[in-house]
């Protein structure tokens, strides 16, 4: 799949501060929440994101036993279930009567681009 041309929906970029790949569009850096630009359209009316998906969890390890490994991983597929991305997002260890919490959280934000990028043809 081809990267949507500079100015499109779905663009992206490298953060000049931590390196992730990010929207062209963000104005902050959703990994290191560093400021990128200020963007007085956004505010003034425009645009604003909303959380479509939010999902929480919490695991406890119980107060014996080995260490529990974990791995943290993020698949994105789009609507006919082929896989976009996969990343491994996280790893380590919980051990006795330790506990770790998770979060994901997809925001969305609408743009004025209605141009659909032209699928990928399954061989």
């Amino acid at each position: 799949m081809s990267a949507p041309r500079p100015g499109a929906a779905g663009a992206t970029r490298a953060c000049p501060h931590c390196k992730t790949t990010i929207l062209e569009s963000a104005s902050i850096c959703p990994a290191c929440k560093h400021y990128l630009r200020f963007d007085d359209s956004r505010s003034a009316g425009g645009a604003t994101s909303t959380t479509a998906l939010q999902v929480e969890g919490t695991i406890r390890h119980p107060p014996a036993g080995g260490a529990w490994e974990y791995s943290v991983v993020l698949v994105v597929r789009d609507d006919e279930g082929n896989e976009i991305n996969r990343q491994v997002v996280g790893v380590g260890a919980i051990h006795a009567d330790e506990e770790r919490s998770f979060q994901l959280s997809v925001e969305v934000t609408p743009t004025s681009d209605t141009r659909k990028p032209a699928r990928r043809t399954r061989h």
